[in-house]
This record gives structure tokens, sequence and C-alpha cells, in this order.
């Protein structure tokens, strides 16, 4: 896996962390302890689902010269 991959799957996973986070320290009355599970888990679920297609990892392949092609001088 290359280090951008890493970099935006680590980054996207600490967002959701740091909402999560702050969701359970606001202590909304809706917040219950099985609904910031649930939220947790959709938050991270949807990080690292950005985080997979947002994020391109290497560059194009090179083209490769037509069989017929010859090799430039």
């Amino acid at each position: 896996m290359c280090m951008q991959c890493v970099a935006g799957a680590m980054t996207a996973g600490a967002t959701a962390t740091g909402t999560r986070v702050y969701v359970a320290a606001r202590h909304f009355a809706w917040v219950t302890p099985i609904r910031l599970k649930r939220i947790t888990i959709g938050l991270i679920a949807l990080a690292f689902l950005a985080s997979a297609l947002a994020v391109g990892g290497s560059s194009a392949p090179a083209e490769r010269p037509s069989a017929g092609a010859t090799a430039p001088r």
C-alpha cells in the first residue's frame, strides 16, 4: 500500500474518531451508548470508504508501444 493511501486512511480514521469524541463530549440528550456505538461504526465506515474513493494511489501505467512500432533512436 502506498504512503498516500495510508495517510488518507489514517486521516479519515482520526477525523471520524475526533467527530465521535466531540459528539460524546457534548452530552446531547439523544446520544445513548447504543447510538454512540452506531455513530462510531458509521463514521469510521464512511471515512474509510471516502478515503478509498477519493484518494487515488499510483499514477496511470505507462503506455506500451504497439507491436509494430519501433523504438526511437
